[in-house]
């Protein structure tokens, strides 16, 4: 059996069915597109695949200088594949379920302090309407702990100022409601009546917040540049997901409980959100290092 013929409808099927986005639908069929040619290459009927070989699969890849991040995808790949070909009555086991799943150890993230915030934010030219953007971009990212696609994405309508509201929609197109500060209010007031219009050119029409030098859409790599910029003019190293990292962890520093932060942040299961628990265990660990007499 050749599976390569059914990867174009496995991929309609985990984007419309599973609604995975659109970086994790690249990443699926990249990954077994890799696996048929591993069948193709040995000589494996697709349909007669067992755990082992998929375990052989695994290893090869690894060898080969992939991470266990990489791995771990590569099996959810497989996963969701075999599965997808029992749905459509092509084969009837599902080999790599019976694998098991590589245990990643989760990196404690980067984050910006307090007054490092405050340094990024001054670091921002805001006499012009580029600045008055950016401003109201990344007050917004860190003001709300949004990820960089769920900013790309943001409609005019999507924002409910008078109720200090906006409406985002993250992974999967789960749609939340996060409050916004007053910070990030001000801003992006400022930025509809004096920056957004100047930016909006002429008989052009699009409702997407954000907007570049030429009114188009604001792409990642356009916001990642401005991002760049304005760091290094403020002496700092790090991501603009690191501003959705500080976002999470002032807040957990300010008293806010986990579930609260789980909702805020869109996370699905709470154990991804309590990776932010341990950098405030680290920074405690550095104070006591730093201050005790015989830390």
């Amino acid at each position: 059996m050749d599976a390569s013929k059914y990867i174009k409808t496995f991929e309609d099927y985990i984007r419309v069915e599973l609604r995975l986005s659109a970086n994790s639908v690249a990443t699926y069929i990249h990954e077994c597109n890799v696996f048929i040619l591993y069948c193709k290459k040995n000589n494996l009927s697709f349909n007669k695949v067992t755990s082992s070989n998929v375990i052989d699969f695994l290893v090869q890849r690894q060898l080969s200088g992939i991470s266990q991040r990489t791995i771990a995808k590569s099996l959810s790949s497989l996963r969701s594949f075999f599965k997808f070909l029992i749905l459509e009555g092509i084969t009837a086991q599902n080999p790599a379920r019976l694998v098991e799943m590589p245990r990643i150890q989760k990196k404690i993230p980067k984050i910006f302090s307090m007054s490092e915030m405050d340094d990024f934010f001054h670091c921002i030219d805001t006499e012009n309407p580029l600045g008055i953007r950016d401003r109201a971009l990344f007050e917004l990212i860190y003001s709300c702990g949004l990820r960089v696609s769920e900013a790309v994405g943001l409609k005019c309508a999507d924002l409910f100022l008078q109720e200090a509201l906006i409406k985002v929609k993250g992974k999967g197109n789960k749609e939340r409601l996060i409050p916004a500060g007053e910070y990030a209010l001000h801003w992006l007031s400022l930025y509809l009546k004096q920056g957004r219009p100047v930016l909006l050119k002429r008989n052009m029409r699009t409702d997407v917040l954000f907007l570049n030098h030429r009114g188009k859409p604001l792409s990642r790599k356009g916001m990642w540049k401005r991002f760049k910029e304005i760091e290094n003019r403020a002496n700092l190293k790090g991501k603009i997901h690191t501003l959705r990292h500080s976002f999470a962890t002032h807040l957990l520093s300010g008293g806010a409980d986990l579930r609260s932060v789980q909702e805020l942040l869109g996370h699905a299961d709470v154990s991804t959100t309590q990776i932010y628990t341990h950098v405030e265990e680290e920074e405690l660990r550095n104070y006591h290092k730093k201050y005790h007499p015989r830390g």
